[in-house]
């Protein structure tokens, strides 16, 4: 079976065909957070490996070569991406590696960058002969987890690219990424999907509520997905009602209890929160939280816009930092408290 792609994709994999004629050495895919980018380069990479190509241009799945790809060992393909998705996804096939990985790793947080040294390491790779006399394939993702060490090294190679060679990248922010890499890549957008279609295609995998999910993560089909399956639905209500009725005691007392919700979760909860209210004051819009209405309503005709801008930008700062504060529960009261009195 080849890789597969999501069914919103359907029309960017048939577009995407028309460059197999005059394949460029180096394919940016760029879009939304969330929307399965990775999945869909991992089943080009597999298709341009392929050697009985579908007339679809999908990967036949059952050559030499699928076979390989699928088992994550085929010898003209390589991965890049940071240590941190190495230990969170492991591939097909990668599983009994990516354990070995993790335990060697336990002594130390796994790097959310991808650094030179991975860089490098592809210089070996592409200065041999490929071992089926096709294409060379490498894939990066996310592209700005680039360190600016691993960028540079990165720019000598698509200045002057091996030949046989193709770079596939993703990224979910083109803005921070380097210009010059930019220009030596051949931008291709990927769709967000309508939410119709993300909301069949969770109803699918069988996610409960899976309006709110959606909405909640601005559409993102894959990251509701992944918070619906995270068990943390009590927790993030209980967020949500605090932030709909802001008070100082409720705000300590709900601190208390979520301590082992993410940070980074909370944080971007927060933040989706703020936009709607200063969405509502603004324009009467709701984005994310549409069953709060009347709560996000009274928030924003209660709440000045320079206190709503200035909460604003410091939840952005505190998302900076949530990955890894002195002290977690000391944070979370910090924010809770800080909204809470801004709202009073």
């Amino acid at each position: 079976m080849s890789a597969n792609i999501y069914p919103w994709q359907q029309a960017a994999w048939q577009q995407l065909q028309t460059l197999r004629s005059r394949m460029p050495h180096a394919i940016l895919f760029h879009g939304a957070a969330g929307t399965g980018k990775s999945h869909f380069i991992e089943a080009f990479a597999q298709s341009l490996l392929c050697e009985a190509v579908l007339p679809d241009g999908h990967a036949c799945g059952q050559c030499a070569s699928c076979g390989w790809f699928l088992q994550a060992n085929h010898p003209d393909y390589r991965r890049v991406r940071p240590e941190a998705l190495e230990d969170e996804l492991p591939a097909e096939g990668e599983e009994g590696e990516g354990e070995t990985k993790k335990a060697a790793k336990s002594s130390k947080t796994p790097s959310r960058e991808i650094k030179i040294e991975q860089i490098r390491n592809l210089a070996d790779f592409m200065n041999i002969s490929t071992h089926r006399q096709g294409l060379r394939v490498v894939v990066l993702y996310p592209a700005e987890a680039l360190n600016l060490p691993a960028s540079n090294a990165l720019l000598k190679t698509l200045e002057e690219p091996p030949p046989g060679t193709v770079f596939l990248l993703a990224s979910n922010s083109l803005d921070r990424l380097l210009p010059t890499i930019l220009s030596r890549c051949r931008k291709f957008a990927l769709p967000m999907p309508t939410h119709a279609q993300a909301l069949a295609w969770l109803k699918e995998q069988g996610v409960p509520d899976a309006d709110s999910w959606l909405r909640e993560q601005g559409g993102a089909p894959l990251t509701a997905l992944a918070q619906s399956e995270g068990g943390n639905r009590e927790e993030l209500e209980l967020l949500l009602q605090m932030l709909a009725r802001p008070a100082v005691e409720s705000a300590l007392r709900v601190a208390d209890k979520l301590q082992k919700l993410p940070l980074s979760t909370q944080v971007s909860c927060l933040q989706r929160w703020l936009y709607d209210v200063f969405s509502y004051k603004l324009a009467g819009n709701i984005r994310y939280y549409p069953r709060y209405q009347k709560e996000l309503a009274q928030l924003a005709d209660k709440i000045h816009v320079s206190r709503l801008l200035a909460l604003i930008k410091r939840a952005n700062e505190r998302r900076a930092v949530a990955d890894h504060p002195l002290s977690p529960k000391l944070f979370l009261e910090d924010m809770l408290l800080d909204y809470a009195a801004s709202c009073a």
